[in-house]
């Protein structure tokens, strides 16, 4: 198997990849980046997990010319949640790379402060298609000097209605451009689409890894937001895990949930984009030699994380995303071994749930810890809560003048759990098909 060495990707970024445990190009990246360093239209068509991002960012920091100071690449996203992520990725890999900049445009970020950015030299812009027209009118961003564009997640950005949108930036760029365009799907119009604005391109193709695997166990476990941490203590206590991931959305919850391990006597390491590239290999190494038991970690880690041994877990917080569930459950279980994966969720997490569950095609089984992750008077099935809930709205009861609601996500009573001894987990009985 060939390395990012051999791809021709350079060494600082190659000794990035490696800190933060990806040391193999995924089939996908294999295929795709020698096309794009030599200059190829390519169209790929991959799944989301299969590591399609680093197949565009990491050619494209080869071919930035930092001498000059003109947006040389546009990378183009349906949602301002993924500009925000690929912008983060490209800054992650350029940390031992000098003079390279990106800048992610997008809506609900303040204009001005976004032109005191476009002042200085940008060579890399990741956008929503909106926003970017918004500051191509104002004259603020000029793609007549761009070599590269990729249209990413191009099914979705369709599917939202942006093809007019795609259309006018299109044409503000030279026709000499290098085009890409990654997409789940590949339907008439997004033929329609390369047809119209690509060169020869050249056909990648890889199927999706498969989400699950049989020797990851997944449970989740019902909780409120105020018993998180005590119904995390109670799993790491009752599981004794070798090596344990524990996601959090944010890395301030990371911060604070790894303070409070420390303070619980646990070996536990924080890793997140406020730490230094030195702090983070530090903590990355000391995980690996299973010097530290516990490593808490946002979702960033979560890209390309491969360490052997990893037994647990946690998901602190429920992803909002059905494809950083894939990246967070997949650090366990690799190699072959046996892996178990935890999520804990609170009542407003449950259109995550479904969502998650709608994506993995899986119903997972939930579990909650009577007088741990719930009250005892808490603690009785949820179909009973919803079919209690469902009769007060038929009955037409009102609070403060409007109708009791029920949860959009209720679900059909299954007994999914019965009632426990107090501290033990209470095993729900998994649906089936």
């Amino acid at each position: 198997m060939l390395d990012f060495l051999q791809l021709g990707i350079r060494k600082e970024i190659n000794h990035t990849l490696q800190s933060i445990g990806i040391v193999a190009p995924t089939p996908i990246q294999e295929r795709t980046i020698p096309s794009v360093l030599e200059g190829k239209d390519v169209i790929a068509k991959a799944q989301t997990g299969t590591g399609k991002t680093l197949a565009f960012v990491l050619p494209i920091l080869e071919k930035i010319d930092v001498h000059k100071s003109d947006v040389q690449a546009l990378i183009l996203t349906p949602t301002r949640e993924l500009a925000q992520q690929i912008s983060k990725e490209i800054k992650r890999m350029v940390e031992n790379v000098e003079g390279i900049n990106v800048l992610a445009v997008y809506g609900g970020q303040d204009v001005k402060h976004q032109l005191n950015k476009l002042k200085g030299a940008t060579h890399i812009v990741v956008a929503t298609p909106g926003r970017l027209l918004d500051h191509i009118r104002r004259e603020t961003i000029d793609l007549t000097k761009i070599q590269m564009l990729v249209l990413d997640e191009a099914d979705q950005m369709l599917h939202m209605g942006f093809l007019p949108e795609v259309d006018d930036i299109i044409h503000e760029t030279l026709s000499s451009r290098q085009t890409m365009l990654f997409s789940a799907t590949i339907s008439k119009e997004i033929k329609s689409l390369a047809k119209k604005y690509m060169v020869e391109p050249e056909f990648v193709e890889v199927k999706a890894k498969k989400v699950t695997v049989e020797e990851i166990k997944q449970v989740v476990i019902e909780t409120t937001d105020r018993r998180k941490q005590a119904t995390l203590l109670h799993l790491i206590q009752e599981h004794r895990p070798f090596l344990a991931i524990i996601f959090c959305r944010t890395k301030i919850r990371a911060k604070k949930l790894h303070e409070a391990l420390i303070a619980g006597g646990y070996e536990s390491d924080e890793l997140h984009s406020d730490l230094s590239q030195a702090k983070r290999e530090r903590a990355m190494k000391r995980f690996r030699e299973a010097k530290t038991q516990v490593l808490v970690a946002t979702d960033v880690a979560a890209r390309g994380l491969d360490v052997e041994g990893v037994t647990h877990v946690y998901n602190y917080d429920i992803p909002h995303d059905v494809e950083s569930y894939v990246h967070r459950i997949g650090r366990t279980g690799r190699a072959g071994g046996d892996g178990v994966a935890f999520t804990l969720m609170a009542p407003k997490d449950l259109d995550f749930l479904r969502m998650i569950e709608k994506g993995i095609n899986q119903e997972l089984e939930i579990q909650v810890i009577k007088g741990v992750s719930i009250p005892d008077r808490e603690d009785y099935p949820r179909a009973n809560r919803e079919q209690s809930k469902k009769a007060k709205r038929s009955e037409g009861r009102r609070r403060d003048g409007r109708n009791v609601a029920t949860p959009s996500s209720s679900r059909k009573p299954n007994n999914r759990r019965t009632k426990g001894n107090s501290g033990t987990t209470t095993k729900g009985r998994k649906r089936t098909r």
